[in-house]
Parts: structure tokens; C-alpha cells; sequence
């Protein structure tokens, strides 16, 4: 098979830089893609950072300290970008406008002005493709869900529950980083980190929330700071969001959660929608299990737990038996941005990656969690503004 090549360059280097570089070099792990990322250029502040990529990478050519003059390389076509959300605006807008298609992290901008900043540069240059990176939904688990979502198998909707749930924050010995800074991380603390996960597919499901009331927590207060200090932790540790949807056909209530601190909790992403004849539940806790409830009039409530077998959304050489995990998804994730680069109208399968314009609605409900938490009130959300 004939593929095309998509020349990536990466501006940071840390551990999300690593992974994507993991799924590239695993690319001969899916069976039918005819498009292929090749990592030719690396970008970090700190020099030291590129060494990993020089040696791990034989495709790498040239590594830079400054993000622009790799900008200004012509043989790079995409770039994915993982720095600090603080960062976001100016480099994402800078990728944009010199003609780069741009897989990004989440939140999209450390605040609201900022991410509108970046969609007015997405605007301006709509012949650049701009995704979000989010990868729990390329699960199994969660295609099955999706596909019973669209197939409208749910019948009224009665509630649905989302989160993203870590404890890597647990212990109060651990040295303050970027994210407990509203410098570098914003003040959406816990929910500009995780958030985008959470709504990735209730806005993708056209699941707005009309309101939000925010219950937002500050567990641990201070932590050492690495050099024999001890420093203020500024930003949100756990986030519990109590919104109001209503499609127009329905109106049900939604609960998403951002936990940097869940006990018994090392990575857990799940999701649970409740129906009157139709509901089911997919959680990271059980990879490879997805649990539903058929309903009719007067019938057994029974759960089934079903084990989800090894079927994604691109096809690979793995065999159904097995289990599907985190490096997994994110090879799926990286599938899908080469195949829509590849194919912007034809790709090979319908889901595409997380997009600025639900990354924009993301910060919309952040916005509207501070207002409430500031205010003790249930804050509005006006979608037509």
C-alpha cells in the first residue's frame, strides 16, 4: 500500500511529546491506514528535552530551541504542540498562521480570551485542519456507546455522568508543578487540565448544558516547592459541575467531574447515560467490559456486563481476544487526525477528533464554573452568544 506521508514537527518535548513519537513508531501496527506520520523536526525551551527524540527517532532531521524558526521549515506540514496552557495562544496562533495543521492539547488557551483569540486565527485560515487532543473516546467501549447514542437506542434520556478521575495529586509531598499555578495553568485549575476529556462527548452528542452550578475544592493548599520551601498551591484540585441540558426534544441533568485527587483512582475516564429504555456505562477502571440495560414496559432490570473485544475504529493487527489500552487509544486518536489530513472529507471512519469549536464550548462551561463557584449561584449559559 502506497501511503502518504504527513511531515510532523513537535514543539514539546515532554511526556505527551514522548507518546505521540511511541504512536508514530508503532504506526506498522495498523493494518489499513495510507496515511503515516513521520516526526522530522523536534522543539523544546530546553535543549536537553530533544535528546530523547534524536535517539529514539531516526526520521528525526532537525531540532530547534525556538518555535518559530521550525515554523519557518517548509518541509513540515502538522504539528503537535504540548506545552503549558499559559503558552497556548501565541504558539497555536503562530502554527496557525504559518500554515501548519495543529494537533493540540487541551484546554485550547489558559482562559477564554485567549481560546477566542485562537479560533479567530482558525477562522482566518480555513485551509488549516485544528484538532483537540482527546483520546478516551477511541476506546472500544466508548465506539459501542457512541454508536448506540447515534442510533438513538437510549429513549429518554434520564440523567448522564461523566469524569476524569486521577489521584497523582494525592500526596501533599509532591513538589508543586505548572499546573498548580494560575500563571501557567489558568483558573480553571483541575478542569482546564481534565475538562476537555469530560466534555469531549456530551458536545459531540449536541449535549449543551443550559446551566451549571460548580462545586470547585482546594484539598491540598500548599506543597514544597523542590528547593526546601513551601509555596501556595493557587489552583483547583477537584471540580463536580451540576448541569442542565436540554436538546429541545429533552431536558435531562448532567454531572461531569475533574479530580486531580480521587483516592483508588490511578487514571479512571468513564462515562454513564441513563434512559427509559436503554442505559449503559463504559469506565477505564474496566477496559474491557462495557455494561448496558435494555428496558421495556413491566420488563427485568438486569445489567449485562459484556467484555468489549479488541474492535477499533481503525483496524489493526491486534487480535479481538486481547486488551485495548491507553497507548492504544492514542494511536487510534493519531489515526484518525492523519486520516482527516489525508482525506478531509473521506475518512475512512466517521470519528474525528476533538474540535476547536468544542474546545471553545469547553471554556464556555469553565468560564461559567467559576462564575458559580465565586457567586454560589447556578450561572446561565447562552450558546447563541
Amino acid at each position: 500500500m502506497t501511503r502518504t506521508i504527513i511531515r510532523f514537527g513537535v514543539i514539546g518535548c515532554g511526556l505527551m511529546g514522548k507518546e505521540f513519537a511511541s504512536a508514530a513508531a508503532r504506526w506498522c501496527h495498523l493494518t489499513e491506514m495510507d496515511s503515516e506520520p513521520r516526526i522530522i523536526a523536534v522543539c523544546d525551551a530546553n535543549p536537553a528535552a530533544t535528546q530523547w527524540f534524536k535517539d529514539s527517532l531516526s526520521s528525526v532531521e532537525a531540532t530547534y530551541t525556538d518555535y518559530r524558526e521550525m515554523l519557518a521549515n517548509p518541509n513540515i506540514d502538522a504539528i503537535y504542540c504540548a506545552v503549558p496552557h499559559n503558552l497556548h495562544a501565541q504558539i497555536y496562533i503562530d502554527i496557525i498562521e504559518a500554515g501548519k495543521h495543529l494537533l493540540g492539547e487541551k484546554p485550547f488557551g489558559i482562559d477564554q480570551a485567549s481560546n477566542t483569540l485562537i479560533s479567530e486565527a482558525i477562522s482566518r485560515n480555513p485551509h488549516v485542519i485544528v484538532r483537540c487532543s482527546s483520546e478516551f473516546p477511541f476506546f472500544p467501549g466508548v465506539q459501542q456507546m457512541v454508536q448506540w447514542v447515534e442510533e438513538n437506542k437510549f429513549g429518554k434520556i434520564i440523567e448522564v455522568e461523566a469524569g476524569f478521575w486521577h489521584s497523582s495529586d494525592l500526596d501533599p509531598t509532591k513538589p508543586i508543578n505548572w499546573k498548580r499555578r494560575i500563571a501557567t495553568n489558568g483558573e480553571y485549575g483541575c478542569m482546564g487540565d481534565l475538562g476537555m476529556h469530560v466534555l469531549h462527548l456530551p458536545l459531540r452528542f449536541g449535549w449543551k448544558p443550559k446551566s451549571v452550578r460548580a462545586l470547585l475544592s482546594k484539598i491540598v493548599p500548599e506543597r514544597p516547592d523542590g528547593k526546601g520551601e513551601i509555596v501556595p498551591c493557587e489552583t483547583w484540585d477537584n471540580a463536580i459541575l451540576a448541569c442542565e441540558v436540554d436538546t429541545g426534544g429533552q431536558q435531562f441533568p448532567m454531572v461531569l467531574s475533574t479530580k486531580r485527587i480521587a483516592p483508588g483512582h490511578a487514571n479512571t475516564w468513564f462515562i454513564r447515560i441513563m434512559g427509559t429504555e436503554f442505559s449503559a456505562e463504559f469506565t477505564t477502571k474496566n477496559p474491557k467490559q462495557v455494561s448496558s440495560l435494555p428496558y421495556s414496559p413491566g420488563g427485568v432490570q438486569s445489567w449485562h456486563s459484556t467484555d468489549s473485544p479488541y474492535k477499533s475504529a481503525y483496524s489493526t493487527i491486534t487480535g479481538a481476544i486481547f486488551e485495548f489500552g491507553f497507548s492504544d487509544s492514542i494511536l487510534q486518536m493519531w489515526a484518525a487526525f492523519c486520516d482527516e489530513l489525508a482525506h478531509p472529507t473521506e475518512m475512512a471512519q466517521p470519528f474525528y477528533c476533538a474540535t476547536p469549536e468544542e474546545a471553545a464550548a469547553s471554556h464556555q462551561v469553565f468560564t461559567a464554573a467559576l462564575e458559580s463557584n465565586r457567586t454560589g449561584q447556578t450561572i446561565a449559559l447562552h450558546w447563541e452568544e
